[in-house]
């Protein structure tokens, strides 16, 4: 169907498409109750990219071919994604439907792309110092309204790379989780006990937090229609990993008095922010104000308010972090400051949302935010998104868990994603900034002392293979 050429002469070659339908239809009453939460309303309409790799072997090595019968292999899982797929689609029914711009979801159960690829070049060739570029070529990239697309990708020695690009208005990061975790369980064969869940959480977020009209009026200025990416810049995404000892270390470089115990995140980010800082300021010659926006699970943050946890959809807010406007108290930020500052907005966030949400006055706060981000002209603005605690390293459809799951930060200026190493101590960080910031980061002495630029990805030992 066509092929992607891609960098060290690896090649993914399409060669098969469907689209895979729900198991079983969905019933009259839930093909139209799916209005969108104010939290969908405001999340802007991309697509979040997720890669998880299954190697033959799980401990990196390459097995030959020759003694396995190739072909069969590739139909054996192929056909078990798409089976196991078809029925995760009925329990999580709005993943296949189609939508326009803030209306309802229409739940018509057009179905998700499927597509398989076939990679002439080992997964080992994938997991040495990994080409982000190249990786995107693993990914769906199919140009229709489907709100779901997976792209199988087949690799010569008999590895697996599934792709996913799912549609924020209808995910976010604990949804998109608990999706890829329900798949797998169903591929596995394990009890469904719990299948009701999706059908009911799936309607209760609207209910609880309805849409407002305001967000479908144009030319009312929303998040989701002036969110747009930075394409004047010529920008450059970076992985950095963070393994669990130095973040360790770094935790008791950052603790204070006022905030005594940090946690993973906040001492990564804090770190990521000020060496951002440090080269921004090296390449422009002045300290200018800035802020770190963090997006937040409210699920959380409403846990005393929440009878139900498990809400799908969007249940998402953004925590602002500023730094003083002042060039000499901006130059003077430690580490530690750093970190005090996110966890006194984190802290301050929570204590005014414990109790529930208003949605008018949520929306002006997350617009204030989102123009936050997008003030980079005066303002140093950077964007985190962290996908940690979050079980996809538990994702096994059959063949083990994943010895790697990679998400992109979505391309745009100053945005940063967090995501658990595969040992759960440790932290993969996806940066994007543009190229003269980049070149400062990257070579910035402390960061390098704490993490690693782009290392090759290291398996654990061999897990028992169920195919």
């Amino acid at each position: 169907m066509g092929s992607k050429i891609m960098a060290s002469d690896v090649k993914v070659e399409v060669i098969h498409k469907e689209t895979i339908s729900p198991s079983c239809p969905t019933p009259p009453h839930l093909k139209t109750t799916n209005s969108l939460s104010f939290f969908d309303q405001l999340v802007p309409p991309i697509y979040i990219p997720l890669l998880l790799f299954y190697p033959i072997c799980n401990n990196g090595d390459d097995f030959e071919v020759h003694d396995i019968n190739h072909r069969s292999l590739v139909a054996e899982r192929s056909e078990l994604l798409k089976t196991s797929l078809s029925e995760a689609l009925t329990l999580f029914y709005p993943f296949a439907g189609s939508f326009q711009f803030n209306d309802p979801i229409c739940c018509n159960d057009q179905g998700a792309v499927f597509l398989e690829a076939q990679v002439n070049r080992p997964i080992s060739k994938i997991f040495d110092k990994p080409d982000l570029g190249m990786l995107g070529q693993l990914l769906p990239n199919d140009h229709t309204s489907h709100l779901l697309q997976v792209q199988a990708n087949f690799f010569e020695c008999g590895g697996l790379a599934i792709g996913v690009n799912m549609s924020h208005k209808v995910a976010d990061a604990s949804t998109l989780s608990k999706f890829i975790n329900r798949w797998a369980a169903i591929a596995l064969g394990l009890p469904r006990t719990i299948d009701v869940v999706p059908l009911v959480a799936f309607g209760a977020a609207s209910s609880l937090f309805p849409p407002l009209d305001f967000l479908n009026s144009p030319p009312v200025p929303t998040p989701t229609r002036d969110m747009k990416f930075d394409i004047k810049e010529r920008c450059t995404t970076r992985r950095f990993v963070f393994d669990g000892s130095k973040i360790a270390a770094l935790k008791s470089e950052a603790a204070s008095a006022s905030v005594p115990n940090p946690t993973r995140v906040e001492v990564v980010s804090a770190l990521i922010w000020k060496c951002a800082k440090e080269a921004s300021r090296s390449n422009l010659g002045s300290v200018r104000p800035s802020s770190w926006c963090q997006t937040v699970n409210m699920r959380k943050v409403l846990a005393q308010t929440l009878a139900d946890k498990d809400l799908l959809g969007n249940v998402v807010g953004l925590v602002a972090a500023k730094t003083e406007e002042s060039s000499s108290e901006a130059h003077d930020h430690d580490l530690r400051s750093l970190v005090t500052i996110l966890r006194k907005g984190i802290e301050e966030f929570k204590e005014k949302y414990r109790n529930g949400v208003r949605g008018e006055e949520f929306c002006q706060l997350f617009m204030e935010n989102v123009n936050l981000i997008m003030k980079k002209d005066d303002t140093d603005s950077y964007s985190s998104t962290s996908w940690c605690r979050f079980p996809l390293y538990e994702s096994n459809f059959g063949w083990g868990k994943p010895s790697w799951v990679f998400i992109s930060s979505v391309g745009s200026k100053n945005s940063i994603v967090l995501l658990d190493a595969r040992d759960g101590d440790g932290i993969e960080a996806s940066l994007t900034f543009n190229e003269e910031d980049m070149s400062m980061f990257e070579s910035n002495e402390e960061l390098l002392e704490y993490a690693s630029l782009n290392p090759s990805v290291i398996c654990n030992p061999p897990q028992k293979n169920l195919l």
